[in-house]
């Protein structure tokens, strides 16, 4: 048994305990040390693990809660939680300062970045694109709807890699991608009974989904090309893809003004400061395998966990809790193990060797 470490460095050991590879570099680009300890065989089981179990955790956090549903306060004195933009400001900021501890006091990856700036802007969209997609679309469109929408992230992000990148996939990686597409709609789509047959079918919320989704695939664009000329380190990435979305944001909630109503929220419920933190490094930890499993495998398997990561947990809940799943349902389970299968035999990406 160990000697108890300073903070610092336990701070450390646990990371390193949990993923020596969150230095953000591979063997395969010319790096070694920590992110050699593990090995390639277990990277994708500890990105996915990691991914799904802190991301799952801070979708559940009390703090996102409060926002799309809970209030402060008691009695006809309640109010709700509607600070949306200062919520994601407040969690970049954290997010850049736990990257860049993990850079300059863990050491866990190279204090030198070759990467220019200005690549980093066109890679803010996992920061603002969930703000199309889940504020404000939602106040047009149903929740299915929405449902169906962010199940097909992977597909811009493939298709706007093979437009604008040229990068070629195997034929069965299209298929894999659209098993995998349609069983998680399938899945956690849900009909809404009694819609009027005269629905619109495409309108301003449609619109902002498929901004969301636009801004998926270029953020792919972006990463690839950050991975293949730069050679770019995950905590690097993730440090300074959060400095731009600091900026944008904090231009944004000074402009409209929310910055103050928020700082008055926080004066008269001082409680919600604990999970807003909390929420934060909740996040910073997610953020750090998201950006961890870019760098080792590319932007469309990324997209890929995080599209099948609330499957997965509703099915873990079906298994664990005997809930009852719908025939469609059935259908979608079966076609997302049949392409996450079919992904894991034929669906390696070729990788050009250079002379």
């Amino acid at each position: 048994m160990r000697p108890p470490a300073p903070p610092a460095a336990a701070l450390r050991d646990a990371v390193l305990d949990v993923s020596p590879a969150l230095s953000g570099h591979s063997p395969a680009m010319g790096t070694t040390g920590n992110a050699a300890a593990l090995p390639e065989r277990l990277r994708l089981p500890v990105c996915f693990l990691g991914v799904f179990r802190l991301a799952t955790s801070y979708s559940g956090h009390p703090c996102r809660k409060e926002h799309h549903s809970g209030r402060y306060g008691e009695g006809a004195k309640q109010e709700k939680f509607k600070y949306a933009l200062t919520l994601v400001f407040i969690q970049c900021v954290i997010n850049a300062a736990f990257a860049k501890l993990l850079i300059h006091f863990l050491r866990l990856g190279p204090k030198l970045n070759r990467t220019r700036g200005w690549l980093y802007a066109p890679a803010l969209p996992p920061t603002l694109g969930p703000w199309f997609s889940s504020n404000s679309a939602l106040q047009f469109v149903s929740y299915p709807t929405q449902v169906l929408w962010q199940s097909c992230k992977p597909i811009p992000v493939m298709l706007l890699g093979v437009t604008l990148l040229r990068k070629k996939y195997p034929p069965a990686k299209y298929l894999c991608v659209l098993l995998i597409v349609a069983g998680v709609a399938l899945f956690l789509y849900k009909p809404k009974k009694g819609l009027a047959s005269d629905e619109h079918v495409f309108g301003y919320g449609e619109l902002l989904l498929l901004l969301s989704l636009t801004l998926d695939g270029l953020t792919g664009v972006s990463q690839d090309h950050m991975r293949a000329h730069y050679q770019t380190g995950s905590n690097h990435m993730m440090l300074n893809v959060n400095l731009w979305s600091t900026l944008f944001l904090g231009a944004g909630i000074l402009f409209t003004g929310e910055l103050w109503e928020f700082l008055s929220f926080t004066e008269r419920y001082p409680s919600i400061i604990y999970n807003i933190l909390l929420f934060g490094l909740t996040s910073a930890l997610g953020q750090s395998f998201i950006f961890m499993t870019v760098v080792y495998f590319g932007p469309l398997t990324c997209s890929i966990i995080t599209t099948t990561r609330k499957f997965f947990t509703i099915l873990a809940s079906v298994i664990l809790f005997a809930n009852p799943i719908s025939t469609m349902q059935w259908v979608g389970t079966i076609l997302v193990f049949l392409g996450l299968g079919l992904d894991a035999k034929f669906g390696k990406v070729v990788k050009k060797t250079s002379h």
